[in-house]
């Protein structure tokens, strides 16, 4: 079985947009084609890192780092945060690493950053397997916040916001809402949502979802089982994976059937 030893934690320096990133990074070694991972807004690289301890992956590389703004990534220019920018650095890391083909898995503001990146780079995807990313405006009940509670600071809004989360009646909003503060840089928050928002509104996602040639999953939880596009996803070839027990963050309410569903499908995808 997989450990830990396996895993290199590594701080590399990149220039995206004109702006200095010291990125944090946690990857592993391989010969099979790599996983990509793109977590979340107020979540890090540790989303994942249990991907060691499940045989199904064993001996499957990987990489997953802290986006501009989250985690233990230093960024030179907050304000030029967004998910435009986001995406340059994805582009930016595969780069730096010397990744060709590879699977690509996003959760939220990582799912549509990786939404974006696999629509930019199709050519190169194996699979994209989209936790509740962004494919609709019905997505951005976290984003459109921004506009819905207007503060008169950066702070405020993020302080109030925190508050809202920690008191949502979702599964595990609450252990998310606990340790914002001290995985998002506050500076980013604004342009992150505004762009998450903007694209969500007018960047024709579900197009770009539904268009995509390679195998494609749409992961959420059972207390969204009601947004209103599912039942087009399936009928457009997507694959749906409800995870029970769970709301916006299976890796959280429920990782061990997250991990089993993420390990029956890119099985499969990997062998063909």
């Amino acid at each position: 079985m997989s450990t830990h030893d396996e895993i290199a934690k590594e701080t590399v320096t990149l220039h995206v947009q004109g702006v200095e990133l010291e990125v944090a990074t946690v990857h592993r070694a391989g010969e099979l084609a790599p996983i990509v991972f793109l977590h979340g807004f107020g979540s890090t690289k540790e989303d994942y890192v249990d991907i060691v301890r499940h045989p199904a992956f064993a001996g499957r590389p990987f990489i997953a780092y802290d986006a501009p703004g989250c985690g233990a990534t230093r960024c030179g220019d907050l304000s030029k945060v967004s998910i435009p920018f986001l995406v340059a650095t994805a582009k930016a890391v595969l780069e730096r690493f010397g990744i060709g083909n590879f699977h690509l898995v996003g959760h939220s503001m990582g799912g549509l950053t990786a939404l974006m990146l696999a629509h930019e780079q199709s050519h190169r995807l194996l699979s994209f397997v989209d936790i509740e990313g962004n494919v609709a405006p019905e997505d951005c009940f976290l984003s459109r916040q921004v506009v819905d509670y207007p503060a008169d600071t950066a702070d405020a809004f993020f302080e109030d916001f925190i508050e809202r989360t920690w008191r949502s009646p979702f599964y595990s909003s609450a252990l998310y809402a606990s340790s914002l503060r001290h995985k998002v840089r506050v500076e980013a928050v604004r342009g992150i949502f505004t762009s998450m928002v903007e694209l969500s509104d007018h960047g024709d996602l579900m197009t770009k979802f539904l268009s995509m040639p390679f195998p494609r999953m749409f992961m959420y939880g059972e207390q969204n089982a009601s947004l209103s596009y599912l039942p087009h996803l399936r009928a457009n070839g997507v694959k749906l994976a409800e995870i029970s027990r769970s709301g916006h963050f299976p890796m959280y309410s429920n990782p061990v059937e997250m991990w089993e569903r993420l390990a029956g499908f890119l099985t499969p995808a990997s062998a063909g």
